[in-house]
């Protein structure tokens, strides 16, 4: 079955398996630095994946967004470059991954700031989006984030029923595809969820995407796609990697939200992507552009 034409803004969150907040309650930040790293081969597969369909559908790229933390960027700068050099976006997911309602205002707009500036100095351009750890957002850390100099956020998510994720008065501001106009050089880029008679359902990837039957879940893409020609998809490196350590001594929530069907993701992403056919690929800030009277062409780049 392969999914209708649009635009597919896929997006990862760039963290290694133990800075995840399913685990926080086990490794300690002081850890970090003792952990085997293993996202560079992750994204290795996520790269190649995406240059496959992009062979496949013959129209030289997909393009995607890949929100990295600072702590692997400092580490890992050449993985950072490649992204780069491959035709991706590299935008910012702080530096530290510590949701923003838990940090003071200076401790934010530090982490912002530093994050932006060691991206920009690592691929030598300018990085315009930013995503928060565990999309802890509000109307307050919108405003702090504009003022850090980006140009959008893709932190909202409309799923009520996580307590993790963070709120915006999202219809406060006017819709320009399906991004919000927070002012007139700053936008909200949301995950794709389905709205359906007064109930949310979560659509945009993680541990949903995993969760959920292929078939049900490029079902719903479909609808997303039909009302509103893009879809926003998020993916981690880490889900693609079932041999990384165990933390076995989590609660069985959280050891369930993290590891459950893990062993699959590569082959059901290898399985969405060839549904994606119809589609064209396009990063976050291309997207924003086309908002902003250009528009994307049929390869996915964004032209006058």
């Amino acid at each position: 079955m392969q999914i209708n034409t649009g635009h597919i803004l896929f997006t990862v969150d760039l963290e290694d398996w133990f800075q995840v907040e399913n685990l926080r309650q086990q490794v300690s930040f002081e850890s970090w630095s003792s952990r085997e790293l293993r996202v560079e081969k992750n994204v290795h597969v996520i790269l190649d994946l995406l240059d496959y369909i992009a062979e496949e559908n013959n129209y030289g790229h997909a393009h995607a967004t890949f929100f990295v933390l600072g702590w692997l960027a400092e580490r890992i700068p050449l993985l950072v470059r490649e992204i780069y050099a491959r035709g991706h976006e590299v935008a910012s997911h702080g530096y530290f991954h510590r949701p923003c309602l838990e940090l003071s205002f200076s401790e934010l707009k530090n982490d912002l700031s530093d994050s932006k500036s060691q991206l920009e100095d690592i691929i030598g351009d300018r990085i315009y989006g930013y995503r928060a750890p565990n999309f802890s957002i509000d109307n307050n850390v919108l405003k702090t984030i504009e003022s850090c100099g980006y140009t959008y956020d893709s932190s909202y998510n409309s799923f009520s029923m996580n307590r993790r994720y963070g709120r915006i008065d999202i219809e406060r501001y006017p819709k320009e595809g399906i991004a919000a106009k927070v002012s007139d050089t700053f936008y909200e880029l949301p995950i794709s969820n389905i709205h359906w008679h007064g109930a949310i359902f979560p659509w945009g990837g993680g541990g949903y995407f995993r969760l959920m039957p292929l078939c049900l879940f490029r079902f719903g893409v479909q609808s997303i796609l039909r009302s509103q020609n893009a879809y926003v998809f998020y993916l981690h490196p880490w889900e693609m990697d079932p041999d990384q350590p165990r933390i076995n001594t989590i609660p069985f929530f959280y050891r369930f939200r993290h590891y459950a069907n893990i062993n699959r993701t590569r082959q059901k992403v290898s399985g969405f992507f060839s549904g994606m056919k119809a589609c064209h690929f396009v990063n976050c800030n291309d997207y924003i552009k086309s908002l902003q009277g250009k528009h994307i062409g049929a390869t996915g780049e964004v032209g006058i």
